[in-house]
């Protein structure tokens, strides 16, 4: 391989790693994307990708580079125990016992001890953070993603991680202030924090020479298979629904009992 494919290849496997949010990358998604509204979807990309350049970028770039780091860090952590929070539940609607009791642990020292969640001990004391949100639930139950949806102003999701998407929104610091600006406001900083986390990622993707619509699409519908599957998920030969049915028009038969 010559050093320009492989400089690509590793620029792509940085940006996937990084947009999944963890260490492991995500391993490949279907080999045919379920995008039976690509039309639209892309329409809706383009119009995301220039409100994205035009307003969102901007003001992320002067959030991170003139909000303190300690503030920054400690906005992240109240909206992170927030989804803590929802995780607890999400865990247990999905009957993973060991997993409920270890982000209730960490919802309840940072809580407690970290000031109502403004510093992360739990995460000091070996609690690591392990998120799950309610299209992950669905998905575990035997929901499929159904086709893929580009979101104007969310982005990527599919139709069953929209329907999840409903509740996920409730369960954040806006939901227990006061309607009007200060929710509105609530809600802006914590869509400009998210950004501000991806901006480096951003900056990788714009130096891949890569149909960017496919390249989000794919690494988004392989890392929620990922998730779903908590890391390891089946060949797709043993998928416990088909994916190809969608190709058909037709939706695939959800499993018997949750994925393992």
């Amino acid at each position: 391989m010559s050093a320009a494919p492989r400089r690509r290849a590793l620029l792509a496997g940085v940006v996937v790693a990084v947009l999944a949010g963890c260490a492991t990358t995500a391993p490949p998604g279907p080999p045919v994307a379920h995008d039976p509204w690509e039309a639209w979807n892309r329409r809706v990309f383009a119009f995301n990708e220039r409100v994205d350049e035009a307003v969102v970028r901007p003001v992320a770039t002067v959030y991170r580079d003139h909000v303190p780091q300690i503030l920054r860090t400690w906005i992240g952590n109240v909206f992170g125990n927030f989804r803590d929070a929802w995780s607890v539940v999400n865990h247990a609607l999905q009957g993973k016992v060991h997993d409920t009791f270890h982000m209730g642990m960490r919802v309840v020292i940072n809580t407690g001890f970290g000031l109502g969640g403004l510093l992360d001990i739990a995460s000091e004391a070996g609690l690591d953070r392990r998120s799950e949100d309610f299209g992950q639930t669905l998905g575990r139950w035997g929901m499929p993603p159904g086709p893929y949806v580009e979101l104007p102003l969310l982005g990527p999701s599919t139709l069953r991680d929209t329907a999840g998407l409903a509740l996920d929104l409730q369960v954040t610091p806006a939901s227990l202030v006061a309607a009007g600006e200060p929710r509105v406001g609530t809600v802006v900083l914590g869509f400009v924090h998210t950004r501000s986390t991806l901006l480096d990622a951003t900056q990788l993707l714009d130096t891949i020479a890569l149909d960017r619509y496919q390249f989000t699409r794919d690494a988004h519908l392989a890392r929620r298979r990922n998730l779903v599957y908590d890391g390891n998920p089946p060949p797709l030969d043993d998928e416990p629904f088909d994916y190809d049915d969608y190709e058909n028009g037709s939706p695939p038969s959800a499993p018997a009992s949750p994925p393992r």
